[in-house]
């Protein structure tokens, strides 16, 4: 891919795996926008994100908006780094659906971290106060029971990136 070619950007990896740090990175880009979801959920939705289902819910509501403000986005020629865990088959479908929708070309950044490394960083995170939301290693543990890396056989252009 081209760096001038316009592309949908997706971060699949763990909570605390480097997701945010990356996409910043990647948004610097010429004609480059970040879309992060912690932040939208976070204004839309304060106090409002205390479990699983509270954030299945309001992921779910956001998606319905952004996915169109995304597509648009892309056909108007500006790169989209999306700041949204593309770590579900489910997740990711919704995301292929969005650079398909567009007819760009895509990346999807695959931030292969240890668990341990991510729960260090996690408790570091939620010392410093640094994120919208602080994570417990229980909560930790359950979004991760959900995560699944992907594979080839589903097609993506994956870029792997580990500490």
């Amino acid at each position: 891919m081209s760096p001038n070619q316009v592309a949908l950007h997706l971060v699949c990896g763990k909570i605390a795996a480097g997701k945010s740090t990356l996409t910043a990175e990647l948004g610097q880009r010429p004609h480059t926008v970040v879309v992060a979801e912690d932040q939208w959920l976070a204004q839309l939705y304060p106090g409002e994100q205390k479990t699983l289902a509270d954030y299945v819910r309001n992921s779910s509501r956001l998606r319905s908006v952004m996915g169109p403000h995304v597509v648009a986005l892309l056909r108007a020629g500006v790169s989209v780094v999306l700041d949204f865990p593309a770590n579900t088959l489910a997740s990711r479908a919704w995301m292929r659906g969005l650079f398909e929708a567009a007819g760009v070309a895509h990346q999807l950044h695959h931030l292969d971290v240890p668990d341990d490394v991510c729960k260090a960083r996690l408790r570091a995170r939620n010392e410093e106060g640094r994120h919208a939301f602080a994570v417990t290693d229980d909560e930790f543990d359950l979004f991760t029971s959900y995560f699944v890396a992907p594979t080839p056989e589903e097609g993506f252009d994956v870029i792997v990136h580990r500490p």
